[in-house]
């Protein structure tokens, strides 16, 4: 019983180290319009092969938010290079400033 909670205990500690050392961060990516759709495609299938998550995709503008971590993002500008994309950290707004 005592190694048994020894082990699991050890399982907790690696799989929260892990966790934390890939880290993720929430992005909105977007190109300019008339980007080809196969573009954005690449970006989402680069972020979902490096355990991303697309969060929301956009109508309005030619991008999509999701949750990255750092080590893609330079695979995504890299794709985007040709077509301008545009990466922004994604925060919440607001209009009146707090007050």
């Amino acid at each position: 019983m005592k190694f048994f909670l020894s082990t699991l205990i050890l399982l907790v500690m690696a799989v929260c180290a892990f966790a934390a050392s890939e880290s993720q961060q929430p992005v909105i990516i977007s190109y300019p319009p008339g980007t080809p759709e196969h573009v954005l495609e690449e970006a989402k299938k680069a972020i979902i092969d490096a355990k991303g998550t697309i969060t929301h995709e956009y109508n309005i503008i030619t991008g999509f938010a999701a949750k990255v971590p750092s080590k893609v993002l330079d695979s995504i500008k890299t794709l985007g290079q040709k077509y301008n994309v545009l990466i922004e950290q994604d925060q919440e707004m607001s209009i009146n400033s707090g007050h």
